[in-house]
């Protein structure tokens, strides 16, 4: 597979313009002050499985306009309260088994996986929590779901449910407030860049793996495979309407959200990624607030990245910061 962007030494300089709606911060602290109006709902309920070594959790959060969203807990036994790591899953998974997340917790971490709102349906252990709210006409997929405005748009309630577990998770007497991570690969990646941007001052790291959802502009007009395709499909029946849609993903560009974050950063790029284009994970990464920010490189690896690899990267630097 051949590089599939940009050359590195460009890519470390890749500054492009990206759109900002001047109402961005106004949007969203509206759009969160509904939200945090409801409880937080948090329910935990034993799950009686074969894990014996580890605390396992059925979660239960408020997230956007209080719909239930479904998680996991997993984490080590006893100890007081201990550093948490909260995950966001890639494109179309969901949370899946409580046996695919364990190795955080055997690092010694509380470890909370976000089920992510009608996904679920594409790989992994399957999804738990539907999405209530309809949409308009849209390609199939998630990506052009309620895309007519911002307000609609199916990313609006899925970086709000991300906002909303971590309110949920400082409220847990097992977690130190103090030291949560947020994480996730992919479109996980991209959650994570929102809700770093949307909680800036209330998070201690956060490590964005091959992160979507960044550069829309550029990801669109370049990336030669799904997701970003299904807006590419869209745009192509709905003549007329770029402006539009442009319009409405400006509000949940990772780029934007990145500007906003200040806590420690470490991102992961694969430089032969044709799911992701590098230069959209570096527009992010070069826009990001925070001074305390590097960026893996896997330059032979492409939409995987770097893995397990990268998750003992990941371990050994969240240590020397929480």
């Amino acid at each position: 597979m051949p590089l599939s962007d940009l050359p590195l030494a460009e890519l470390v300089d890749f500054r492009p313009e990206i759109e900002e709606p001047e109402d961005f911060d106004a949007f969203w602290s509206g759009t969160l002050a509904e939200a945090r109006a409801f409880p937080h709902g948090v329910t935990l309920t034993a799950v009686p499985a074969p894990i014996t070594e580890l605390v396992v959790e059925d979660l239960t959060f408020s997230g956007f306009d209080g719909d239930p969203i479904k998680g996991w807990v997993v984490r080590p036994a006893g100890g007081g309260a201990r550093p948490a790591i909260v995950e966001f899953v890639g494109y179309n998974g969901g949370r899946g088994l409580p046996s695919e997340h364990l190795a955080w917790a055997a690092a010694g971490f509380v470890h909370v996986v976000m089920d992510t709102r009608g996904q679920g349906g594409g790989w992994g252990g399957g999804g738990s929590t539907p999405d209530p709210h309809g949409t308009g006409t849209s390609f199939e997929g998630f990506m052009t779901r309620g895309i007519e405005s911002p307000l609609t748009y199916f990313y609006r309630r899925v970086f709000t449910d991300a906002v909303r577990l971590v309110d949920a998770v400082r409220t847990l007497d097992f977690v130190d407030p103090g030291r949560i991570a947020l994480t996730g690969g992919s479109q996980g990646g991209g959650i994570t860049l929102a809700a770093a941007g949307l909680l800036d001052g209330q998070v201690a790291a956060v490590m964005p793996d091959v992160p979507f959802l960044c550069h829309f502009r550029r990801s669109v007009a370049v990336t030669p495979g799904r997701p970003f395709t299904e807006v590419t499909q869209y745009l192509a029946v709905h003549r007329g309407r770029t402006d539009d849609v442009f319009a409405t993903l400006a509000y949940f560009d990772g780029a934007n959200f990145a500007r906003r974050a200040t806590a420690p950063a470490l991102f992961s790029v694969g430089l032969m990624d044709d799911v992701v284009m590098p230069s959209s994970v570096f527009a992010a990464y070069n826009r990001y607030g925070g001074a305390d920010r590097e960026i893996a490189v896997y330059e032979f690896n492409g939409h995987e990245g770097g893995q397990a690899f990268h998750w003992q990267r990941q371990v050994d630097w969240l240590r020397s910061r929480l």
